[in-house]
């Protein structure tokens, strides 16, 4: 018979150990949500097609923007968006595509606490992926359709967005001023002059 020696046997188990091990990290990592069995979920298909989605668990992942609402009720409101600028801002050369649209998310005040700052004007909130349950047309929140979340991962923290000025826009600027300061002057002496 082939009896494995203890060394072998160790070093099996070993390898199993750093297998399980890559596995279980695998889970932690973001994106888990779609492990755990959940649809990752565009925006602008819930904007497009929410009914379809309806009471089902997702997951969706954008930048938040807007402001952060925390209610007396223990919850927070906030607002998600998935377009091209939650991952390449127009200052870094991102694409001028996609739409600026998002949907509403409700969850509880503890997972909103830390946050970095939401997204708007000189500020990229922080890019997150959040999983819940999607109420379309909540009969229990006036019609409101949102995201009900339970589970939020920070994929990426918030930041300032620094741009420097459009020199092309800016020479343009100057161009047009040095263009009214001559055309003034010689109208001033066309009417000065013919009196």
């Amino acid at each position: 018979m082939n009896r494995r020696s203890p060394h072998s046997r160790r070093r099996d188990v070993i390898r199993l150990a750093l297998v399980v091990l890559i596995f279980m990290s695998l889970l932690a990592l973001p994106g888990t949500a779609l492990a755990r069995g959940s649809e990752l979920v565009p925006v602008s298909q819930l904007v497009d097609d929410g009914a379809r989605f309806d009471n089902t668990e997702i997951t969706v992942e954008g930048e938040l923007v807007g402001d952060y609402g925390f209610r007396n009720d223990g919850f927070m409101w906030t607002q998600i968006n998935d377009d091209s600028y939650a991952r390449d801002a127009l200052v870094d050369g991102g694409p001028r595509t996609g739409t600026n649209v998002g949907v509403g998310v409700r969850m509880p005040s503890a997972l909103g606490e830390g946050l970095d700052p939401v997204g708007g004007y000189r500020l990229e909130g922080p890019l997150v992926q959040l999983t819940g349950i999607w109420r379309y047309h909540d009969p229990d929140r006036g019609g409101e359709s949102y995201l009900e979340v339970g589970e939020l991962v920070v994929v990426g923290g918030g930041r300032r967005l620094e741009e420097g000025p459009d020199w092309a826009v800016l020479a343009l600027g100057v161009l047009l001023l040095i263009t009214s300061v001559v055309m003034w002057r010689q109208h001033r002496r066309v009417v000065v002059g013919g009196r």
